[in-house]
């Protein structure tokens, strides 16, 4: 008898498959989290730019290092914690913190032009998508990236706090440059390690965190991607 008709043969491809269709359904949700999160920050930062109270209020008092400072105590909070956090809870914080960056985000719309935003936006998302395209589908194992990575992203988060005070534009658009280079190489790198992740036998609830958590990686890949080619090819307002 053909092994290929036996039933083992047959319950192991059908195994197959539905892991397969589960994968795909998981990564489905790690994509909706990560762009309905992208909307809602989207849609805080042009609303609060079209009022020049809350531009004032936010931006015109010490308020202002609040909000650019409380994302990044909300990434730290949800890396640590979502795991034992409820659902509901977990979702709520996902969702807290694209208002907060929105809010962060909103002094974009009075520093570049709307035009240019959009056109460095599409460019994000191209190049995004085709590094996520990548991390998703290739059998290149690309855990040695991670440590590289890592090390690059330090170095462009020093680099960038010693030029608040230098204010170098030279070391700016170095920072930039670099900058574009590692969220480039981390989309792909995370696409790839969430996907590992995926397990098929966890229950809704698990799944569903990881996919928030999933979501969160790459939507911070996409906004610092964003905001360096922004500082690259964002036309600025006279």
């Amino acid at each position: 008898m053909d092994q290929h008709f036996t039933p083992r043969a047959a319950q192991a491809r059908l195994a197959a498959a539905e892991i397969d269709e589960g994968l795909r359904s998981y990564m489905l949700s790690v994509y909706n989290y990560m762009g309905l999160a992208l909307a809602l920050t989207g849609l805080t930062a042009y609303v609060v730019a079209l009022s020049p109270s809350a531009m004032a209020l936010i931006f015109g008092t010490p308020l202002k290092w609040v909000v650019m400072l409380a994302p990044l105590g909300f990434v730290f909070y949800l890396s640590a914690r979502i795991h034992k956090m409820s659902l509901s809870a977990a979702q709520l914080t996902f969702w807290a913190f694209a208002v907060v960056m929105g809010l962060s985000l909103a002094s974009i719309f009075y520093v570049f032009t709307g035009t240019s935003i959009a056109r460095v936006f599409f460019i994000t998302a191209a190049t995004f998508g085709a590094m996520s395209l990548y991390g998703y589908t290739t059998k290149r194992d690309l855990t040695a990236w991670g440590s590289f990575l890592f090390m690059g992203l330090i170095g462009i988060i020093v680099a960038g706090l010693v030029n608040i005070f230098l204010m170098s534009s030279g070391l700016q658009f170095l920072i930039s440059i670099v900058g574009v280079g590692i969220f480039v190489g981390l989309t792909a790198y995370d696409t790839q390690a969430i996907k590992e992740e995926y397990y098929a036998y966890d229950s809704p609830e698990v799944a569903t965190r990881k996919a928030i958590y999933g979501a969160l990686r790459l939507y911070l890949d996409f906004i610092n991607l964003f905001i360096m080619l922004l500082q690259l090819f964002g036309q600025q307002r006279d």
